[in-house]
This record gives structure tokens, sequence and C-alpha cells, in this order.
């Protein structure tokens, strides 16, 4: 999950206020949010601090991120006149992303640390476009993908296409390993989600896979989906806190997985964060293929002194063969 964010005071400190696409167009700036936690926490990886939204973003689609709102869609996808808006991405639409992840990997390259670079799953970028910012109902982007299947797998093809060019051109400039980020798969009923998700998401893992990179595949509320999650192609499934991480590895199979902390629990006494951390640790035993995360970001609210315990809990009793890896 993204690491860096509004828990941290050096991060609200160089942040201030104001979009975070913003922050995000100032490579300087990007990279050092980049790599607060890592040295604040001495986390196994960087996360890129950037944002789903970045490439139709950069492209003129007509998308804001609004602090206290999230992305805001001016003019939201409607019908197949708007699929022309949804041009092609190139290098120069983000090239201060790959300047971010060229700063971050060479800061990083006496320590071994590596980036993780992350792109948004097409469905989830396309129920922001049709639904113009965030929502709880998903009554528009729904509406739209079962009345017009045909033009819905146009827009979903679209963004994978852009989320391909936005993770190559990561993966180009250093990123070693990869996230597609489906928050809002978790909507969707099983059929669904292979009708209207998964085949968009298929194309790009595969696109992925000669970059010879690890592609960690999450998704909120996903835990009837995690088997359909498996057949796209991932070589990591992320998993939410809602599902034991024993019975998430059981619906997944051999792949590896990731999580799955409840970030609300890393609000409460370090003690509670630490119990869950331990139980966690438990459930994932000596089998290998586990990386010990959140289950979703990090509370604005949280204590940093108690991320350190957890990871500190991690690296001690994970690497002596508990389980997990942080």
């Amino acid at each position: 999950m993204r690491q860096a964010g509004r828990s941290l005071p050096e991060y609200r400190a160089l942040r201030g206020t104001g979009s975070i696409l913003e922050a995000i167009a100032r490579p300087e700036i990007a990279c050092e949010v980049t790599l607060q936690p890592v040295r604040r926490y001495g986390v196994d990886a960087a996360i890129l601090f950037c944002d789903i939204v970045v490439p139709v973003h950069a492209i003129g689609f007509g998308v804001d991120v609004v602090p206290g709102k999230g992305p805001q869609v001016a003019e939201p996808f409607r019908s197949a006149a708007d699929l022309p808006r949804l041009r092609p991405l190139e290098d120069g639409d983000i090239a201060h992303v790959t300047d971010t992840v060229r700063l971050v990997c060479a800061e990083l390259s006496s320590t071994g640390t590596p980036l993780i670079g992350f792109a948004g799953a097409p469905y989830t970028v396309a129920s922001y476009l049709v639904e113009g910012g965030p929502t709880r109902t998903f009554e528009v982007v729904k509406n739209l993908a079962h009345a017009e299947p045909r033009l819905f797998a146009q827009l979903t093809d679209r963004l994978a296409d852009m989320a391909i060019a936005f993770i190559t051109a990561q993966v180009k400039a250093g990123a070693q390993a990869i996230q597609l980020f489906d928050s809002w798969a978790g909507s969707l009923t099983p059929d669904e989600y292979e009708r209207f998700a998964l085949p968009a998401t298929r194309r790009v893992m595969e696109a992925l896979a000669p970059l010879g990179v690890p592609r960690i595949l999450f998704g909120l509320g996903t835990g009837e989906l995690l088997g359909l999650m498996a057949t796209s192609g991932a070589d990591v499934i992320g998993v939410d806190w809602h599902v034991p991480l024993d019975l998430a590895r059981g619906r997944v199979g051999d792949l590896a997985v990731q999580g799955n902390l409840d970030p609300a629990l890393c609000v409460s006494d370090v003690g509670v964060a630490l119990e869950a951390t331990r139980s966690i640790l438990a459930l994932a035993g000596d089998r290998p293929g586990h990386i010990f995360n959140l289950g979703h970001g990090v509370f604005p609210s949280t204590d940093p002194g108690v991320l350190a315990e957890v990871v500190a809990v991690v690296h001690a009793e994970g690497r002596a063969g508990v389980g997990g890896a942080s």
C-alpha cells in the first residue's frame, strides 16, 4: 500500500496544501516523499509517490484530485463520443514520473532497497471516469457496463493500454516491481468481475510479463474474487483485512500473497497492532511467499511510532521463521 502520507509529520510539512498532482509533478518533492517512510521505518521496499489518475490527467481528460474529496472529473465518460478523449499515453506525458523514479533509484542504490511502481487497474480508473468521482453505489459505472458492454470493453481496453505504458515507463526508469490497484473491484460480483474487469487486467499483466519484474494485483473487498484474481497473470495477490490470510492463500493457490493487517488497528494502542501483526505472521507460518503489509492505506490519524513497532516485529519474528516479510 502507499506508505507515505498524511500520518507522517515530515510529509505534511513538505506537502502543505493543494492537489497531490501538484506534488507529483515536482520530481524532487515526489522523490523525497517516496523516501520518507523508508528512512523512518526501514521497510524492505519503497513505494512510488504517485496516484492512479496521473495517466488520465496527463493526457488532458480533465481529472483533478481535490483535497478531502479525491479524484474529480469535470466531464465524466458517458458515450462512445468520449473515447477519443482517451488518447494513447506517451513517454513525454509522464516525464515527471519517470524522473522521480530515476531520482529515487539513485538515492536507494547504495542500500539495495527496491522501488515498487504502480498503476490503477482499468476497472477502477473507469469507475472514476464514469462516475465523475468517488462513489459508494457504483450505479453509473455498473449501468454502463451492463447496458453497453462493448463500449465498456473499449473503455477498459484503452485504460489497459495506458496502464501498460505507464508501468513500462516506470520499470525502464528503474522500478523493480509493480502493483496494479483495482481498489473498486470489490463492488463487483464474481460474474461481473469476470466480464467487466478481468479481461483488461489480464491484458495488462500479460503485456508486463516480458519486463521480468514481480507483478502484484490488489483489490479492496475482493475476498470472493481472489480465485479469479489469481487467474490474471499476477505473481502476487494483495489481500485486504476482511479475509484471514490462511483462507486467502487457499483461494489463490501457489501464488504469493501480500497483506493483511487492518489499518484501523494501527490507530489503536500499540499492543493491539502488535497482537494483530503476530496473528498474521502465525497464519502465514513458514510457507514462503508472504509479503507482510497493511490491508489498505495508512490512516492519517496513525501514530508513526506504532507503525515503527509493527515493522520491527515483522523483521524480528518474520525473519526468524514465524512467517512473512515487511
